[in-house]
């Protein structure tokens, strides 16, 4: 299974002995990679088993999957969940499916739920316990449970080459390529997309390979280049959000990380600033790509348009790559139109805050802003 060990070993050497000593910055390391290698190891164990007990996952094929990538807080969690309810269409990934992507644990898992139906749900309470407790305070930011759609950054973590490191590590510059691997060497590129495929495979061969693969992935925006060679007939879908919010609420998300193990990172402060540049460049980088791509492969998403009528934009996607709508599908999407326009979100935030501005984003993106009416 890849890793890439550079940036591993460079993620521990600027954590530990590049940057001021604390105790608790060494214990959050040393316990949060520990933890990492544990689970490498198992997820390693249970791969390897599928070679043995479901061999056919090497011959599953992948037929025009599906990727919505754009930046943190564009509405790709929205997206996924109403594209979701296209159950006749799309399978898409859970949280626990990343978490353990091998064939031979998503059977153990079945089980589990089997056995859970017929003594009480006593594992299902159990389950949402942890929900609550470990992932809670995330809710008005992004809510976490194991049995619902989730992004794939959870099978890029185990290599290494993810923007979820950057919580732990947050040496946004020197650690580049993990947040943006387009950049990386065109070996480790391939290496990547292949470990990447595998895990897709596994996916649609334990729970539905006659389907179509539904992912999203925030951190794919600077992987839209390798995607696209590992997956030449995959479709894309990409959301515009003015900057000016998400940029803020990306950096938001990452923040409170950053000060449980590291309390000297103040708001405005250079890791803040440079992983707003990340999301910046993910714009830039995705605008660069819709322009290259072929029409009938991409479909850009207009975050007002999603958030005032979800219903009316599923529609104009679908229109866009010749999809029909089950009557089912649109009675589920008329029922979550109606939640959306009632939903208000509690998580608030500024520029300002992280030492950031309008001027900056105008300066960084101005052609974006221009092709996409997105007023200043």
């Amino acid at each position: 299974m890849y890793i890439n060990l550079k940036l591993f070993r460079r993620a521990l050497y600027l954590s530990l002995f590049k940057t001021r000593f604390s105790v608790r910055r060494w214990a959050y390391v040393l316990f949060f990679t520990s933890l990492f290698w544990v689970m490498w190891l198992l997820v390693v164990f249970g791969r390897a088993l599928d070679h043995v007990f479901f061999p056919g996952f090497r011959k599953q094929p992948i037929t025009k999957p599906v990727f919505i990538v754009a930046p943190p807080r564009s509405g790709t969690t929205l997206t996924q969940k109403l594209m979701s309810l296209d159950d006749d269409r799309f399978v898409h990934v859970k949280l626990y499916q990343t978490i353990f992507p091998a064939v031979t644990y998503q059977r153990f898992f079945d089980g589990i739920a089997w056995l859970d139906r017929h003594t009480g749900q006593v594992f299902s309470k159990f389950t949402g316990w942890i929900e609550k407790t470990f992932f809670g305070g995330w809710d008005d930011m992004h809510k976490l449970q194991f049995n619902e759609p989730e992004e794939d950054d959870g099978l890029f973590l185990y290599s290494f080459v993810s923007e979820a490191i950057y919580l732990l590590f947050p040496h946004v510059d020197e650690l580049w390529e993990a947040g943006f691997p387009d950049d990386l060497p065109g070996e480790d590129r391939r290496k990547l997309m292949r470990y990447y495929r595998s895990c897709l495979q596994r996916h649609l061969y334990a729970n539905a390979p006659d389907k179509t693969l539904l992912s999203k992935a925030t951190q794919s925006s600077g992987a839209v280049e390798s995607l696209r060679e590992e997956f030449p007939d995959a479709r894309f879908v990409t959301i515009i959000r003015h900057p000016y919010q998400s940029v803020a609420s990306h950096v938001s998300v990452f923040y409170p990380v950053w000060r449980a193990h590291s309390p000297e990172i103040a708001k405005d402060s250079p890791v803040s600033k440079s992983y707003a540049y990340l999301a910046v460049r993910w714009y830039r980088h995705l605008f660069e790509f819709g322009s290259k791509i072929d029409a009938g492969q991409y479909y850009c998403i207009d975050y007002r348009d999603l958030t005032r009528n979800p219903r009316q934009a599923l529609e104009t996607l679908y229109k866009h790559f010749g999809w029909n709508l089950s009557d089912e599908f649109q009675n589920q999407l008329d029922t979550a139109t109606e939640m959306q326009q009632s939903f208000k979100s509690a998580h608030h935030f500024s520029l300002e805050e992280f030492g950031l501005s309008e001027e900056w984003i105008q300066r960084e993106l101005d052609p974006l802003l221009d092709h996409y009416s997105l007023a200043r």
